[in-house]
């Protein structure tokens, strides 16, 4: 039985009854009949995905299972299942993904005919408004469809084509109201048809109004911590901060801090999305945070890039839980122990030449290597890092900053 089979009636009899009571009262069953239709729609579930850098697969799988989902994973993707409180929840949760999406249908298509005709079948009037804003953004990849444009054209073609037949339309839609963005991805002749619910990328928490230098994006941060046994209740430095996304994600990770807290989302735009749930989610969320238990210090060389670190600490609500002090690599000390020390050490065009690069790694080697009861992780592009640090990681995992291809050298002491 399908779940609309459940649902109260409005009968023709009922209404005539209802209009010669008064329209007060048909009025009044009509607006519960709605509310409890939608409280229905808010139900239903829906498999979800996941998206994030190559890499970190696994660390968003973790996530996803910590919050109390079971998981499958691809390259680039992990799925889920949920309904509108879990989108709400994932995405003000995670830490390490780019993107929640709706997997609306999947199918294999070889021609731009069944392309049309699979998404034609869709019934997309019980996802877009006749006015909504539905830009479609397509990839493929070793697939017989292979023109990405027509890929993009042929699915906006058969959308708009059977949202007018299903709305009665003379030839066209407005696309003036809320704004719902889909992505059309085929790998090897399987369609995927997606619903983003996120909107900007989760990389955008919102609290850093200030970059500075080459910042390493908020995901990507939290992603390199949860490759750490990182969890609050240690030590933690970050000797070379810069706008300090590092530190401020570690604050977060320690305080139980959502990381989505302080922006909007591409569902709260949805006009069938109950937006309810996203106020209780934000409400529920603040009952969460904890106490900082374990120090954490970051620092940098340059006094100017730190004030733009505390800027961002102080928009994320953190900036009394981190502290900061200029201080070049070479002359850093510390009297913590049993932590972790994490850094995004310059390289690349952030240093004036690979003879400075070698030199600061040399300098980190130097301080840091006596520091024993620490774990230690560093992120690099120099192929020849562990050879001026002076010591051979314990492991080292292969990473992409954005297209550039990094190292994220792993130094254990001891495993907690």
């Amino acid at each position: 039985m399908a779940a609309e089979d459940n649902l109260p009636r409005l009968s023709e009899q009922n209404v005539a009854y209802r209009n010669s009571q008064g329209r007060v009262e048909l009025l009044i069953e009509a607006q519960l009949f709605f509310k409890f239709y939608e409280s229905r729609k808010s139900m239903k579930k829906y498999t979800l995905y996941a998206t994030m850098g190559a890499g970190f697969e696994s660390v968003v799988a973790k996530e996803l299972q910590s919050l109390g989902y079971q998981t499958r994973t691809e390259n680039g993707r992990v799925f889920f299942e949920g309904d509108q409180s879990d989108i709400v929840k994932t995405n003000l949760w995670l830490r390490t993904a780019d993107r929640i999406k709706i997997l609306l249908i999947e199918f294999k298509a070889t021609s731009f005919e069944e392309l049309y005709d699979q998404v034609y079948d869709y019934s997309w009037a019980t996802l877009l408004p006749v006015d909504a804003q539905f830009p479609v953004k397509g990839r493929s990849v070793r697939s017989k469809l292979h023109s990405e444009p027509d890929v993009q054209s042929i699915t906006k073609k058969a959308i708009v084509d059977k949202m007018i037949d299903q709305y009665h339309r003379r030839g066209f839609l407005p696309e003036t109201g809320s704004y719902y963005p889909l992505d059309v991805h085929i790998y090897k002749d399987v369609v995927r048809l997606s619903l983003d619910t996120t909107g900007d990328s989760l990389f955008k928490r919102g609290y850093r109004v200030e970059h500075g230098g080459a910042p390493l994006k908020e995901n990507f941060a939290a992603g390199l911590l949860r490759l750490t046994p990182y969890d609050g209740s240690h030590p933690i430095i970050d000797p070379m901060t810069g706008s300090g996304t590092l530190a401020i994600e570690a604050a977060l990770i320690a305080k139980n801090i959502a990381p989505g807290s302080w922006r909007k989302f591409a569902f709260d735009n949805f006009d069938w999305f109950d937006q309810e749930a996203h106020y209780l989610a934000l409400e529920e969320a603040k009952t969460k945070v904890k106490i900082l238990e374990a120090p954490i210090w970051a620092s940098d060389i340059d006094q100017s890039i730190l004030e733009v670190a505390k800027l961002n600490a102080h928009n994320a609500g953190v900036l009394q839980d981190i502290r900061f002090k200029q201080v070049a690599v070479k002359d850093f000390a510390t009297d913590l122990e049993n932590g972790i020390i994490i850094a995004n050490p310059p390289y690349g065009k952030r240093l004036k030449d690979k003879e400075s690069a070698n030199k600061l790694y040399e300098e980190m080697g130097n301080i840091f290597r006596p520091m024993t009861s620490f774990n230690q992780y560093y992120l690099t592009a120099a192929p020849e890092f562990e050879k001026y640090f002076g010591r051979k990681a314990t492991k080292k995992r292969k990473l992409f900053n954005g297209n550039l291809r990094v190292d994220f050298y792993q130094y254990w002491v001891n495993k907690r």
